[in-house]
């Protein structure tokens, strides 16, 4: 998405070109939820401009991993941490540190399609306004720009007053990752986007995904393992809370280095 707006809340902040270097890093990190320990200390880089998957069993701590990373497990009651995230090197925990603004930098989609009760319109815009955006032309700019981002323009562009609801599951889907990009994010958490879908709906997310690669990072939680083969440039296998290995997606699915690796990989292990 180019940057065609120039509200003061919504300034983009410039990438450096490349996918190489680390837009957000895991120091040590352990997630406790009232006595029970989620995460024991992490640590992880997720490159730059690159989709870093997220795989292993249900309940090993990926989507708590994933939530961490724009400090969304505070909303559990009783939860605290351990170690520290880092985006792009600064402490996301630091004293000072604006939420509202972070969970804009690093934005979420979640494993089900969750519009708002509004039209399409207000749904894409709904960020923006929020951020201080008022002028009509603006607004109209951002949603056309979001919803090309998210391949749904097209698809939509003659119904913008109509409800968000009004959309099939993966239209509503993409309708979601069109609101999370309309405020210009850095980062973009996916909690297993394609879940709840038709497999050509979810074809049309992993196209989108990559496409979406070429000017954020991605992080993607995900069960399916052929969907991380297909769009993920990294994959990290999480058991138990632990990170047990982490890679180069080729390398991962064909030489593991960690023999519980290969069992989750064969399906031996969970």
């Amino acid at each position: 998405m180019s940057t065609m707006w120039t509200s003061a809340q919504l300034e983009a902040q410039e990438r450096p070109a490349g996918g190489d270097a680390a837009k957000m890093a895991v120091r040590g990190l352990s997630v406790f939820f009232g006595g029970q320990r989620a995460l024991e200390a992490i640590d992880l880089e997720l490159p730059e401009r690159q989709v870093t998957a997220l795989i292993g069993p249900s309940g090993c701590g990926k989507t708590t991993l994933l939530r961490s990373l724009n400090r969304m497990t505070e909303l559990v009651p009783h939860s605290r941490h351990e170690g520290d995230v880092l985006l792009d090197g600064r402490s996301i925990y630091g004293p000072g540190v604006d939420v509202v603004d972070l969970r804009r930098r690093v934005g979420m989609v979640f494993q089900r399609p969750n519009p708002f009760p509004m039209s399409i319109l207000d749904n894409v815009t709904f960020g923006p306004r929020r951020h201080g955006v008022r002028n009509r032309r603006l607004l109209q700019e951002i949603a056309e720009e979001s919803l090309r981002a998210a391949a749904l323009w097209d698809e939509v562009k003659d119904k913008l007053h109509h409800s968000g609801m009004s959309l099939s599951g993966g239209q509503q889907q993409r309708l979601c990752i069109a609101r999370a990009l309309a405020v210009q994010p850095e980062v973009l958490l996916m909690d297993e986007p394609t879940s709840a879908l038709d497999p050509i709906s979810t074809g049309k997310i992993e196209d989108l995904i990559r496409q979406l690669a070429e000017d954020y990072t991605l992080v993607l939680v995900t069960h399916s393992l052929p969907q991380a083969g297909r769009v993920a440039d990294r994959v990290a296998f999480l058991l138990q809370g632990s990170l047990v290995e982490v890679g180069a997606a080729q390398e991962i699915f064909t030489r593991p280095r960690d023999r519980r690796t290969e069992d989750y990989l064969t399906g031996r292990l969970g």
